[in-house]
C-alpha cells in the first residue's frame, strides 16, 4: 500500500483527481472503475474542472461503476446512474455508450450479475478502481459477512448502511434494502486501486483496514493483499493510524 496524507477533504480530492488524471493521460482508452457517495464528489468536480481547462480528454475512456440500488430506474434522482451523470458524465466528453452501471431494474439477480461480469471481462478488466470506505468497512456494497464475495452479486444492505444513506432520501422508508455490487473478487482483479477517505468518523475503521487483520468482517481489509493500492486520506481520517 502507498499512503498519501491530505490536509483536508479538498486536498484529498485534488490528490485523488491527480492520480486518476495521470491514468487517463498515460492510457487514454483506460477503464476506470468508479464509485458514488459523498466522498468522491470533490474528486469528480476537480476532474471536470481540468477537463474544462483542456487538460483532460475522456473521449476514449470506458467506465464500470461499483454498484447500483436494486429497484431504482436510471432517471430516479437517487440512482447511481443519475449520480454519475450529474457529477461527471454530462460535464465531460465521455461517450455514454462507454459507461457501464449495473441495471437496478433487473429482477433476475443471477442474470444481471453474470451480465455485468461479462461486461467487465469484455473491457479487459479495470485499470484503476476508485473506492470509498463505509463506516463498517464495506467497499462497494460488500457488507461485513462470513466470506469475501467473489463476483458481482445482489446484497441485503445492513441497517448501518441504510442509516448512513437515508440523508439522500426523503425518509428512511425510501432507502432501498438491496443493491447490485461488484464482488470483492471483482474489485481485487483491478490493476490498480485508489481508496479515498475523509473525516474523523472514518478514523477507527481506516485503522482497522490498514493495521488490523485481513477479515471478511472488515471487507476493505482485503486490500492489504492487493499489489497496487493507493490510499489518499485526510488528517482527520488518519488520526488513529500511527507510524505509517
Amino acid at each position: 500500500m502507498k499512503l498519501y496524507r491530505a490536509k483536508d477533504y479538498n486536498d484529498m480530492s485534488r490528490k485523488a483527481a491527480n492520480i486518476i488524471s495521470a491514468q487517463i493521460i498515460m492510457k487514454p482508452n483506460c477503464v476506470l472503475g468508479l464509485a458514488t457517495g459523498s466522498t468522491p464528489v470533490g474528486t469528480y468536480k476537480q476532474l471536470v474542472e481540468w477537463y474544462n481547462k483542456g487538460d483532460l480528454d475522456f473521449s476514449q475512456v470506458k467506465t464500470a461503476n461499483l454498484d447500483e440500488y436494486k429497484g431504482l430506474t436510471r432517471n430516479n434522482d437517487q440512482s447511481y446512474y443519475y449520480f454519475m451523470r450529474e457529477n461527471l458524465f454530462r460535464h465531460v466528453n465521455i461517450d455514454e455508450a462507454n459507461t457501464n452501471i449495473p441495471d437496478g431494474t433487473e429482477t433476475d439477480a443471477s442474470k444481471e450479475a453474470a451480465r455485468y461480469e461479462d461486461i467487465i471481462r469484455s473491457l479487459g478488466g479495470v485499470d484503476l478502481q476508485l473506492l470509498g470506505l463505509g463506516h463498517n468497512g464495506h467497499i462497494g456494497f460488500n457488507e461485513p459477512s462470513d466470506i469475501f464475495p467473489k463476483d458481482t452479486h445482489i446484497v441485503d444492505l445492513q441497517e448501518s448502511t441504510i442509516e448512513a444513506n437515508k440523508r439522500f432520501f426523503s425518509s428512511i422508508d425510501e432507502v432501498p434494502r438491496q443493491a447490485y455490487t461488484m464482488g470483492i473478487g471483482t474489485i481485487m482483479r483491478a490493476k490498480k486501486i485508489l481508496l479515498i477517505i475523509s473525516g474523523a468518523d472514518k478514523a477507527d475503521i481506516l485503522h482497522d483496514v490498514i493495521c488490523g487483520p485481513v477479515t471478511s468482517r472488515v471487507p476493505a481489509s482485503i486490500l492489504q493483499l492487493h499489489p497496487d493500492v493507493i490510499i489518499v486520506a485526510d488528517e482527520a481520517a488518519l488520526s488513529k493510524v500511527k507510524n505509517i
